[in-house]
């Protein structure tokens, strides 16, 4: 646990800064197609230079083709057994987009920086997708495109998914800013200060859902936490279905979305002036070491995983030692 807790000191601001400034822009499939491809290459070759496997995942939408990015590092007693980490890179046609998704993506790369030293008993991925926006303004698209072919080949490849962990727009965080509350969920259950983290589940993701805030505590990590966990498949707040995680729980996968709720706190949200001076660096690496103690656990470092017999997700023991 002690190497673990020196790693999770170890995450840098200055990287995740300089991450979002090689990734801000216009990226975009129509109006700023280089530049969607420009991301795509810095990602890529991110990942590829911390010795990743790497591998594209390719999908057709609307006549053209596009591609997912996937490093992988295979895992060291239960390879066919997975924990993926997901971003998308792309962007509205008129926003830089540095809360969405720059920080998200920033913090998947800054998160394979420091994982890549721990043996892991699970497979291990950090795929950015892409198309998750509309690919163009007021289209009939549902945007999530880039995910829902992951999770359709997924499914029909019969990937043993562990967990989904989605970093969706997570370095915008304010005490003064006005917190609102998605439509259906009472105001009074949302926090007031816009300073927390937001992990939303599924049913099926409950543990997950509960083991990250609980992280939090064990670890000591000074970030407020605000769960949520929807029925169903979120159905009746369609809200809580806006990003990457929903294809997944489609599919009946155990997935969460990291968020810091986007337009419900962030006027910047969408817009032009999403920019890196508007975010909160300090607070997405607040983010970046509850979701990489998380992340951790679950993969199988720890002599106490993430698993009962019956495969339900809980948390290791406290005091579990680290094994790596």
């Amino acid at each position: 646990m002690e190497m673990l807790e020196q790693a999770l000191k170890e995450i840098s601001v200055d990287r995740i800064r300089d991450h979002i400034a090689s990734i801000e822009g216009v990226r975009h499939p129509v109006t700023a197609p280089a530049a969607l491809e420009k991301a795509a290459e810095y990602i890529g070759a991110t990942l590829d230079s911390l010795g990743y496997g790497m591998s594209e995942h390719c999908f057709d939408d609307g006549g053209s083709s596009f591609s997912n990015i996937v490093a992988t590092r295979s895992g060291t007693r239960y390879p066919d057994q997975r924990v993926l980490v997901v971003a998308h890179f792309d962007t509205v046609s008129t926003s830089p987009g540095a809360d969405d998704n720059a920080s998200g993506v920033a913090l998947l790369l800054e998160l394979a920086t420091i994982l890549r030293r721990f043996p892991l008993e699970r497979t291990i991925q950090f795929i950015a997708v892409n198309l998750e926006e509309n690919a163009s303004e007021g289209s009939a698209g549902t945007g999530t495109r880039g995910s829902r072919a992951l999770a359709r080949c997924a499914k029909e490849n019969a990937w043993d998914i562990e967990c989904v962990v989605v970093l969706e727009s997570v370095a915008f965080a304010c005490d003064a800013d006005i917190q609102k509350a998605p439509a259906g969920i009472p105001v009074g259950a949302i926090p007031e200060r816009a300073d927390f983290i937001a992990v939303v589940g599924n049913e099926n993701s409950k543990e997950l859902v509960q083991g990250f805030c609980q992280v939090i505590d064990r670890y000591g990590i000074a970030l407020p936490c605000f769960p949520l966990v929807v029925p169903g498949n979120g159905e009746l707040l369609p809200d809580t279905r806006r990003s990457d995680h929903a294809p997944f729980w489609d599919r009946g996968y155990k997935a969460v979305m990291l968020t810091d709720t986007t337009n419900f706190r962030n006027v910047h949200y969408h817009q032009p002036s999403d920019t890196s001076e508007t975010l909160n660096l300090e607070f997405a690496a607040k983010v970046c070491r509850a979701t990489g103690a998380m992340v951790i656990e679950l993969a199988g470092c720890c002599n106490h995983s993430l698993r009962t017999t019956d495969g339900d997700a809980l948390l290791p023991a406290e005091g579990a030692g680290c094994s790596a």
